[in-house]
């Protein structure tokens, strides 16, 4: 399923920063980047920008005479793949059709990442993980800038009916999906306010990870389900054959494991690191850190402040004292929310 989102760039820095920021954002590789728009609308700058993103110094200049260059990045800095390490930056202006197309089918094959302006030369994009990106003139407000159009064509997202099929599978309990769907809501709303603000956010990838990421939510069930609750003796059954092929696996991981099963890799890395666990993992994509704030915000599907959900998870887990573990996760929740709402959370 592609994605498209459309971003306003008022200045040449906000190019930059789109390409860095969109770093923050990438699960499939090898992947190519695909710049068009017309001279000088700031490909080489979003190049810069994706650059600086994977950790490499020094100036990036476009390589209109060279072709191509190829940058070292620190290995590790993308999330779910440790092995990225090289940005291929390819500019095909200089090119007719014929040499494009043979320029990116003899290029260096053993890349991370490529990056490649005028890729419309070669008369159509190359095949597999794609970001197209594309810089048009507009003007705002009195005020001349770029419009991004980018279009995310790189990972595979299931649709609501097969997550409401997921759901029957597992029988999952209906408070259970209550609360997937109310996450799901407030990732929509968190996502649309980082948008205008200029950071790129998948939208239909996050929206399906909150109403996935507690499908397997059951493996952690107490003896007899969910306290409270009233689960059929049938469904306790169920849950104990799929606990059998996820053993002694927390939730998180277990749902991680049983989307990767069916090819949604992007969702599993990005649902694997929602709960609460210690030795606390890295987030380092936006929307993996999305997803862990707003399942701090609702309490069953209803949206609460980071203090509410807290308060009762205190008296639900801690007997009304909170412990060391939850002082970390409270801390971490609040950290993801500064860092990402510096002004305050709009909702």
């Amino acid at each position: 399923m592609r994605e498209t989102l459309q971003i306003w760039l008022p200045d040449e820095q906000s190019t930059v920063t789109l390409g860095e920021r969109l770093c923050r954002t990438l699960y499939a590789y090898p992947l190519d980047v695909l710049l068009s728009g017309p001279l000088g609308a700031g490909k080489t700058s979003l190049a810069r920008g994706i650059a600086r993103g994977l950790g490499i110094g020094g100036n990036i200049a476009s390589p209109t005479y060279a072709l191509e260059q190829s940058h070292k990045a620190p290995c590790g800095i993308i999330a779910g793949n440790d092995d990225v390490s090289e940005l291929l930056h390819i500019d095909l202006y200089r090119l007719d059709q014929s040499q494009a197309r043979s320029h990116l089918l003899h290029s260096t094959r053993h890349y991370s990442i490529r990056c490649i302006e005028w890729w419309e030369r070669s008369g159509s994009p190359p095949e597999g993980n794609a970001i197209l990106i594309t810089l048009a003139e507009e003007e705002r407000h009195g005020k001349r800038g770029r419009l991004a159009s980018i279009t995310f064509n790189d990972v595979l997202i299931p649709t609501r009916d097969q997550i409401v099929r997921w759901r029957a599978e597992v029988k999952l309990p209906n408070h259970i999906c209550r609360h997937c769907d109310a996450v799901a809501d407030l990732c929509d709303a968190l996502s649309h306010a980082l948008l205008a603000r200029g950071t790129p956010v998948r939208l239909k990838l996050l929206r399906a990870a909150g109403e996935v990421h507690d499908l397997l939510r059951f493996l952690d069930f107490r003896d007899g389900g969910y306290a409270g609750g009233d689960d059929a003796p049938d469904d306790q059954k169920h849950w104990e054959h799929i606990r059998s092929k996820y053993p002694r696996m927390k939730h998180e991981p277990a749902c991680a494991a049983f989307l990767r099963e069916r090819g949604y890799d992007a969702l599993g890395t990005i649902v694997s690191v929602h709960g609460l666990v210690l030795p606390s993992p890295e987030r380092r994509t936006i929307e993996q850190q999305l997803l862990f704030y707003a399942d701090k915000r609702v309490m069953v599907d209803k949206r609460v402040t980071l203090e509410e959900r807290f308060a009762d998870f205190e008296r639900r887990y801690g007997g009304g004292v909170r412990t060391r573990d939850a002082e970390t996760w409270y801390r971490e929740a609040t950290d993801v929310e500064q860092r990402l709402f510096p002004g305050g959370c709009p909702v």
